[in-house]
């Protein structure tokens, strides 16, 4: 089982990869560089949109939300475009993404603006 597991995160990593590739390839459709981009950014960023403290909504993010992205993701790209950009991908060095980190930061704050308002301005709460 535990092999199992590393073969699960090394096509992980092979795959965020790719779709990093993916975003900056002139043959992928716009809808699939922007879902691609935006999934490799978060995979990539520093932290995490729901900090891993806290109790187990912090794993959520990991273990459901970026496999599904990465699901979405590989599926908007051609299939053997995929296959090529997931080839390259096993040569590139692993870096954080500034991009996201800036993704996850600009929604803390707007969050945390809504939430601000909401408690600022109670009797406009529906």
């Amino acid at each position: 089982m535990l092999d199992r597991l590393k073969d699960w995160v090394r096509v992980i990593k092979r795959d965020i990869g790719a779709l990093w590739l993916a975003a900056r390839d002139p043959r992928v459709p716009l809808h699939a560089k922007i879902v691609a981009g935006l999934v490799a950014a978060y995979a990539l960023s520093p932290i995490d949109l729901i900090p891993d403290f806290i109790p187990v909504l912090g794993y959520l993010d990991d273990l459901i939300l970026l496999p599904l992205g990465i699901v979405v993701a590989v599926k908007l790209v051609p299939r053997e475009l995929m296959a090529e950009l997931r080839a390259q991908s096993l040569n590139l060095g692993w870096r954080p993404s500034r991009a996201g980190l800036a993704i996850v930061v600009v929604t803390w704050l707007i969050a945390g603006g809504a939430i601000a308002v909401w408690l600022a301005y109670p009797s406009a709460n529906i």
